[in-house]
């Protein structure tokens, strides 16, 4: 049954008659409408060619074209030097949790900081390729904080070190890149950024390795991004399959096999989309970077100044992207998710693990579509605390 929207909510609107509902789903996630009606709009025939994007053969001219594109934005939007590789690969996030200690670890010892469900997957999977540590976690308090970089303890032969950037799950974000070099450690640092790339800059100075599932801030499922510095490459162990050794995908371009054509043009319209952006002076990522302040603000506030809804992340923690937040009564969160729904506001369940709401305001959610959320905690709360 479709659901009942409130006309008095702001809206994303085709026309005067269309109202579209706010997706917070944390992935696959809401995509911005005019994405979505540029590639409706070549679906059948891109560019008066004669072919859907689908059909086209991934070493045409055609698409070798929006291969380019795209992989020249991402660079330029995150301003990613040359001496690191884009690599446009398939397994997503958990694909990339054994891929990257096929390709860096040599079988040996990795540092993990764990942060939250996501980095202790991380760990998980390369137990079968490595020997993984454990630098630092914040388990012990709920994976309420990511853990200060003055309590790891770094292993002088791990060959990297792992951590996951945002925790799309337990909403935990890792605001400033650790300077692994001041810290005496030589080994490169691996970033899993897949729930927040492109949400902000990255100091590639800080990084070896950086790899993003498309599914929250670049498009549809199905594509990974991986960026990694050359002088990473050529070390695969023997086990590794060849589709997924970094070095075979970089000489060939990402073309060594089939690579997610249909994603990775819909990741260059994001790019598009991306680099239309404006702040004031501020463009592209670093204009997002502003929005998402905003919007996380304006969330956290509320739920902070309620009595009935919390979010038990330590502020200098909590994430731009992915807010969890929860009833003083779980015994309403059927009531509030229905209501939500019927309002327009779609997909705000927690994840399984922890329970509760979560509210995923990537790239794509616009200001009006967190002051609507903001605006029916407050209609709940008056009504059911």
């Amino acid at each position: 049954m479709s659901p009942q929207f409130n006309p008095e909510l702001r809206r994303q609107t085709t026309d005067i008659n269309t109202m579209r509902p706010y997706n917070f789903s944390a992935g696959p996630a809401a995509i911005p409408l005019e994405v979505l009606e540029r590639a409706a709009k070549e679906m059948s025939n891109w560019h008066g060619c004669g072919m859907g994007v689908m059909e086209m053969s991934h070493r045409g001219e055609e698409f070798i074209s929006i291969y380019e594109h795209a992989e020249s934005n991402f660079r330029a939007l995150l301003s990613i030097p040359w001496e690191f590789k884009i690599l446009f690969m398939q397994g997503g996030g958990l694909g990339e949790n054994a891929i990257v200690p096929l390709n860096l670890s040599r079988a040996q010892e990795v540092d993990f900081v764990l942060s939250g469900s996501w980095s202790q997957k991380s760990l998980k999977e390369a137990m079968r390729y490595c020997s993984p540590k454990i630098a630092a976690s914040s388990e012990s308090n709920g994976f309420h904080e990511f853990p200060s970089p003055r309590t790891w303890n770094l292993n002088p032969k791990a060959q990297y070190v792992h951590i996951c950037t945002n925790e799309t799950i337990h909403g935990v974000e890792c605001h400033e890149l650790p300077d692994l070099k001041s810290m005496g450690c030589v080994a490169p640092l691996v970033i899993d950024f897949s729930s927040h790339v492109l949400s902000q800059p990255v100091d590639w100075s800080r990084v070896g390795l950086a790899f993003a599932g498309a599914q929250k801030n670049i498009g549809p499922a199905g594509l990974t991004i991986v960026v990694v510095r050359e002088d990473l490459l050529g070390h695969a162990l023997s086990i590794c399959p060849s589709a997924f050794d970094y070095t075979t995908v970089a000489k060939n371009s990402s073309m060594y096999n089939t690579p997610p054509t249909y994603g990775i043009y819909m990741a260059g319209l994001m790019f598009d989309w991306l680099k239309q952006q404006r702040e004031g002076s501020l463009t592209g990522v670093w204009a997002m970077q502003k929005r998402n302040q905003e919007k996380a603000r304006l969330l956290y506030e509320a739920i902070d100044a309620s009595s009935f809804f919390s979010n038990p992340v330590a502020p200098l923690s909590r994430s731009l992207m992915n807010v969890p937040f929860f009833l003083a009564d779980p015994a309403k969160d059927s009531i509030f998710l229905k209501q939500a729904n019927e309002k327009g506001l779609l997909q705000l369940k927690g994840h399984k693990s922890i329970g509760g709401m979560r509210a995923s305001i990537y790239n794509a959610m616009p200001l009006d579509g967190v002051q609507a959320l903001v605006d029916f905690l407050k209609e709940f709360e008056v009504h059911f605390a």
